[in-house]
């Protein structure tokens, strides 16, 4: 029998959903005399208990912190203490900005096997392999992890459907190891005014990247944005460079198509973080003069073109 771990999130108290898809990643390779531990850490980590009360969860460690502030050393204490204590096979988590700030350096001090933004999860021959990613998004890479008796990995979002269902799992409680932080919790970012525009919302985009070269074009896109029925969202540069307010911005540091059925991505080459806010929409349509682009890798429609010759036609039948 082999222990899995799940390290879930909450974010100033709030359960953080992207943790339901880190067990549905442990549920994927979990044997039938495997056993599935979810910890969570926080002020009151009881709070937390039926939200990961899920299929496929055998045990929730509740475990109590002074504060719900994250606090990336805390983390990698809790991770070596479980770690040393259960011995567990595989330890996985949400590939976000939490699991970035503490993950590698648990991997390389303890020497676990690594591998982050994963999409999929296997064993072979009683070998762990992980699918990330790699160059550019442009092939699929399947890592092993010779010799290493613990496999540390973080589980890209929007890949697997968050768990569901009823479980009944035990509760064990613990305090959170005594150890040395190294940053403050100064307070949270006030979200910008998003001005009307709700990208979570919106049903149908039409997305700019890189590809409309020039501030000056993209009041074009708005228009056509407009007569289309659409919302105008755009890439991370875009957004960068100020030609774009950052509530338009799709990608893992923007916002999530979250409701999106029809995506049209225009002039955008498909980065990961770009991917992470759209992947899971069922209808993409890219357009692209890079046959190459990341985004055909996704997109159920891929059109190779200048994408202001396609604005053209598009605005001609409108």
């Amino acid at each position: 029998m082999a222990e899995i771990l799940v390290i879930a999130e909450q974010r100033d108290g709030a359960f953080r959903s992207a943790s339901l898809e880190a067990i549905a990643a442990a549920n994927s390779v979990k044997g039938e005399d495997d056993r599935l531990a979810v910890a969570i850490i926080g002020a009151d980590p009881n709070a937390f208990v039926s939200d990961l009360s899920v299929e496929g969860v055998d045990e929730v460690i509740a475990i109590k912190a002074g504060s719900n502030d994250f606090q990336p050393d805390l983390v990698e204490a809790v991770v070596a203490t479980l770690a040393e204590a259960r011995k567990p096979a595989l330890i996985a988590a949400a590939h976000g900005v939490d699991a970035w700030s503490y993950a590698p350096t648990v991997a390389a001090k303890l020497g676990f096997g690594f591998a982050s933004d994963v999409q999929a999860l296997r064993y072979e021959d009683g070998q762990l392999v992980a699918t990330r990613a790699g160059y550019a998004e442009k092939v699929l890479v399947d890592l092993d992890f010779p010799g290493k008796e613990v496999v540390l990995v973080t589980i890209r979002t929007n890949v697997f459907d968050p768990a569901g269902g009823v479980g009944a799992p035990t509760v064990t409680a613990m305090d959170a190891p005594a150890c040395e932080v190294s940053t403050t919790h100064v307070g949270w970012k006030e979200p910008e005014d998003a001005g009307g525009i709700d990208i979570p919302g919106s049903d149908f985009i039409l997305s700019i990247g890189r590809g409309v070269g020039d501030e000056s074009n993209v009041e074009q896109f708005l228009e056509m944005a407009d007569q289309l029925g659409a919302t105008l969202g755009c890439s991370r540069p875009i957004a960068d460079n100020g030609w774009l307010p950052k509530a338009r911005q799709v990608g893992q540091s923007g916002q999530l198509a979250a409701n999106c059925r029809l995506y049209i991505a225009m002039g955008v080459s498909g980065s990961v973080q770009h991917q992470w806010g759209m992947k899971h929409v069922e209808t993409i349509v890219a357009v692209n003069t890079d046959p190459e682009a990341s985004i055909f890798s996704i997109a159920r429609y891929g059109v190779v073109g200048d994408m202001f010759e396609i604005a053209e036609e598009l605005e001609n039948h409108f």
